[in-house]
Order: C-alpha cells, then sequence, then structure tokens
C-alpha cells in the first residue's frame, strides 16, 4: 500500500509541471492572439475629402470632428452637414477598414438626400486611431450610443438643431453590431442597414484570426476566445448577441444584406432576420455578390448598385410623409 501511494504521489509530481506549463502556454498564446488582433494593422485612407472634394462639392463641405466616448476615451469622423431639422445617418465600417471606405456611399447619401451624415472610425482603426485597440464589438456598442447623442446635439450657426429626431445606423459586419446596439439604446433610431451581421463578438474575433492567421484558423480562433476574458479584463469584451438585440427593436425600419463574399455571415444574418419583433418592419437581401463586406473590390456598376440600394431604403424610410391636402369646410 505504501509503495502504491509513493508511486501515485511521484507521479503527480511529474505530471502536475508538465501540465502546468501546458495551461500557461495556452493562456499565454490565447493572450498573444488576441492581443495581435486587437491592434489592427495600419494603413492609409483609401481616399480623404480633400481629395474627395476636388471631384464633388458636397465633399468639400466635410469636416473632421471629435466628441467623448463614456468610458472617457475620444471617438473621431468625418461630418457632412445636411439641410437643418432633416434626418442624421451614421455609416460604421467593418473590422479592418476604416470610415475612408464609406467615404463614397455617405458623400453620395447626402448629395441626394441633403441629411448630415456621420462617418466615425471605430477604435483601433484609421490612420492613427485615438484608441488603439477594437474590443470586437464590446465598448463599440457603447461607442455608437455616443456618436448619435453626437449627432443629435449638432446645431446650425442659428443655434437650431441640425438634425431632427429621426436618426438612421448602417453597419457593416462590426459595424454591424455596434450600429444594432446604439438602435437598442435609442428609439429615436428609427431606420437601421445591416450588413454580413456576426452572430456575435467571437464570430468577428474568429473571422479576423482566420485572415490573418489562416493556418489552423477553426483551433487558433477557439484558443483565441478563452484569452477574451483575460485580456480584456476591465470587462470591455462582451459576446454580445444581435439577436438578443433584435427582439427589442420595436417600430424601426430595417435593412438586412449579406453576399457570397462573406459567406461565414449569410447563415448568421439569415437568423437575425427572424429575431425581429411583428412591429418591425424588415427586408432582406443576403444573395448580393458582392456585399458591403467587400464592395471597395467591386467594380464601379456594382458599387454603384449597392450604394443605390442603402440610399433608396434611407430616403423612403427616413423621409416623413408629404402632410395630407386639407379639405375645406
Amino acid at each position: 500500500m505504501y509503495k502504491s501511494k509513493r508511486l501515485v504521489k511521484n507521479l503527480v509530481l511529474l505530471i502536475l509541471p508538465v501540465l502546468i506549463l501546458i495551461v500557461l502556454a495556452i493562456s499565454g498564446a490565447s493572450i498573444w492572439l488576441v492581443h495581435e488582433t486587437s491592434q489592427v494593422k495600419a494603413a492609409p485612407y483609401l481616399m480623404k475629402p480633400d481629395k474627395y472634394g476636388q471631384l464633388s462639392s458636397k465633399a468639400a463641405q466635410i469636416t473632421e470632428e471629435t466628441w467623448p466616448n463614456g468610458d472617457g476615451t475620444m471617438s473621431r469622423g468625418w461630418l457632412l452637414r445636411g439641410n437643418p431639422n432633416s434626418p442624421g445617418v451614421i455609416l460604421f465600417h467593418k473590422y479592418g477598414a476604416d470610415r475612408s471606405h464609406l467615404l463614397n456611399l455617405g458623400v453620395k447619401l447626402s448629395e441626394s438626400s441633403n441629411y448630415t451624415v456621420l462617418m466615425p472610425d471605430l477604435r483601433g482603426h484609421g490612420e492613427a486611431p485615438l484608441v488603439k485597440r477594437t474590443t470586437f464589438g464590446g465598448s463599440e456598442s457603447n461607442d455608437a450610443t455616443a456618436a448619435i447623442q453626437f449627432l443629435r446635439g449638432l446645431k446650425t450657426p442659428e443655434q437650431t438643431p441640425l438634425v431632427s429626431g429621426d436618426i438612421g445606423l448602417y453597419g457593416v459586419e462590426l459595424g454591424a453590431i455596434a450600429a444594432l446596439s446604439g438602435a437598442a439604446k435609442d428609439t429615436n433610431v428609427k431606420v437601421l442597414v445591416l450588413d454580413d451581421v456576426p452572430q456575435d463578438s467571437d464570430a468577428v474575433l474568429a473571422s479576423a484570426i482566420g485572415k490573418r492567421f489562416p493556418f489552423a484558423s477553426s483551433i487558433t480562433s477557439k484558443v483565441a476566445s478563452w484569452g477574451t476574458s483575460l485580456y480584456f479584463y476591465d470587462g470591455s469584451y462582451k459576446a454580445s448577441s444581435p439577436c438578443e438585440l433584435a427582439r427589442g427593436l420595436v417600430k424601426r425600419k430595417v435593412l438586412l444584406l449579406a453576399g457570397v463574399d462573406a459567406a461565414e455571415f449569410q447563415d448568421s444574418t439569415q437568423k437575425l432576420s427572424k429575431c425581429f419583433p411583428a412591429g418591425t418592419l424588415s427586408e432582406a437581401k443576403l444573395d448580393l455578390s458582392p456585399s458591403g463586406y467587400s464592395i471597395v473590390n467591386a467594380s464601379i456598376e456594382q458599387a454603384e448598385g449597392y450604394d443605390q440600394r442603402v440610399i433608396d431604403f434611407f430616403k423612403q424610410a427616413l423621409t416623413p410623409p408629404e402632410p395630407l391636402p386639407q379639405v375645406g369646410g
């Protein structure tokens, strides 16, 4: 009996350090993967307003704006002012992109509608970002609320409201999560255009890792998801569920888009279409080629067709109905 106990003890002493090393190695790898992916690779803007302004008088009116987030950090964005007391629209880009990816859509939307359009950089994105890392939808959800508050607080030189109560939000992938979260917190958001909506923040992380570390990406994404609670120890990472958010959106108008160029998000976008309550009017076009996920690589004709679909939906959904003519008594 004594020899058996001693043998077991020796085995435990032999195996335990190995197990501890394995756990430490996996934990370290998971934290490293999250760290690397949350630091988005810097890239110059596709085009800036000063260059676009040489082609469009509307684009020449774009201003650079900053505003505070709820956690004390700052956000920035390009602002294109429309007619006073008209609707406003905010455009949120995907992970790995930046506001310049939506510059053309924003200018064309403002030109055709005279709405005020705000194009923010999500945290961790754009040239020299004000916040150095993304949280894959956690803090971005609160940042969307701050952007809406900023938009609603804008004034004309005469100190009248620039934006009326009606606001529309557009978002692709990571931006779609931010837009949904913003709409869930603000009933003045009446219209949503959501493109390639992930199942949750874990899906955004998995997609990002799959593109950055394609070797055995299904394994590395699992390992990385374990490290989110350690890396984002402040609780800024939340595996937000778009379906849960959608259930609370009453009396809104929603356009869902997806395409074959982001097949991993087609199924989740299809499932999301069933999450909205009966009082919300939703349309879906899930077979685009391409969708907004890779529209910057599309032909001019494809890009114009996509942009026009989005613009037409916002104009139809946000424009108030014409008043009925009064009948003389």
